[in-house]
């Protein structure tokens, strides 16, 4: 009985081998959603502003409040990346 637990956990480590390179174009794919957010986020800024200057100051706040956001997603994907590479 003791035995095969050992086997068992012995295979259940053996299958888990990801491959860096897949890991690799994932974080290359999931980079690519915060990207097109930070074009949005920014072009929005650079339009509200053109619209009506004086609210500058408060749509370049919300603008770095929501970059912040975006790019926590960004970099989630790339710690996961190493914890997948490693």
């Amino acid at each position: 009985m003791q035995v095969s637990n050992i086997v068992l956990a012995q295979a259940a480590a053996e299958t888990v081998n990801l491959n860096k390179g897949l890991a690799a174009m994932g974080f290359g794919l999931g980079a690519i959603g915060p990207g097109i957010g930070v074009g949005l986020i920014f072009a929005a800024v650079i339009n509200g502003t053109a619209r009506q200057p004086e609210a500058q100051s408060k749509l370049q706040g919300i603008a770095f409040t929501t970059f912040i956001l975006v790019e926590v997603l960004a970099l989630l994907g790339f710690v996961l990346y190493f914890i997948a590479a490693g």
